[in-house]
């Protein structure tokens, strides 16, 4: 398939390194701008994903993000950010990236090239039509997580791709595509940058939404949040403070005790 690929077209600037350091900041967070707008125009579909997330995670389906390089990192951060922050199992979102957890760290060579490799990592996990892949590539055209998506889709399950690229390969393997339009990268090609920035902001959304809807907020608040150190200990004491009216000590041997600000509320209310 013939396509523009957008993330690679030359920078909007050039002669860089000629630059002031306030001249490249400022460049920089002028191209910044553009993302949260490019995001914007793809809530639609990203909304239809969230809603049919939500619909398997009710009959326990799962989420695995898919990628390759910056791409693959950006799904673990987020999988891996869901259990402290909403006190949900490691099992529920996985993040899964090519030449696997050495890759969070060092480029593994010709990982993201295996169309194969991406479905029997999914395999691993024992996938199921419940759950849902998401595939994320800001050039749209990565063997790896192509491939994941289309065996995944072939199998019943929800997939659904992040790209920068509109029309890209990645934009048919998938049942929604969700692109973002952020333009050319300041550092020509470099889509750690903009393409990066909106893909957090994409799985930021997907995440946050999702467990939103299957009850792990309440009002604004982390009331299933894991009691990590002595900052959360403290947050989730000042909330109970707040909604039981208890004295601080109070508040938190009983937080202490039960685990989390929800169940602490429950037991007190006697639920």
């Amino acid at each position: 398939m013939d396509f523009e690929k957008i993330s690679e077209q030359p920078s909007l600037y050039d002669n860089l390194e000629k630059k002031s350091v306030h001249e490249l900041l400022t460049e920089i967070n002028q191209e910044d701008h553009k993302v949260a707008d490019a995001v914007q125009r793809a809530i639609p579909e990203i909304e239809r994903l969230v809603t049919g997330i939500v619909e398997r995670m009710k009959k326990g389906g799962r989420i695995f993000y898919m990628g390759a390089g910056t791409s693959g990192r950006l799904g673990v951060l987020d999988a891996s950010e869901i259990p402290p922050t909403f006190g949900m199992s490691p099992g529920w979102i996985i993040g899964i990236i090519a030449g696997g957890d050495i890759a969070l760290r060092n480029a593994v060579e010709n990982a993201e090239d295996d169309t194969e490799q991406g479905w029997k990592d999914l395999q691993e996990h024992k996938v199921t039509p419940l759950d849902t892949v998401i595939g994320i590539a800001a050039s749209g055209t990565t063997p790896y997580v192509i491939g994941a998506l289309r065996d995944a889709r072939a199998y019943g399950c929800l997939t659904a791709a992040i790209t920068s690229n509109p029309g890209a390969p990645i934009c048919e393997a998938a049942e929604i595509p969700i692109v973002m339009v952020v333009g050319p990268e300041y550092v020509t090609g470099s889509s750690r940058m903009k393409s990066g920035t909106g893909q957090k902001l994409i799985c930021n959304m997907i995440s946050t939404s999702v467990m939103i809807q299957m009850g792990r907020v309440k009002g604004n608040k982390m009331v299933n949040m894991q009691l990590t150190n002595q900052k959360l200990v403290d947050r989730g004491t000042r909330w109970l403070v707040e909604e039981l009216k208890l004295p601080y000590d109070e508040a938190k041997r009983l937080l202490l005790l039960h685990g989390s600000v929800k169940k602490a509320t429950d037991a007190y209310r006697g639920q």
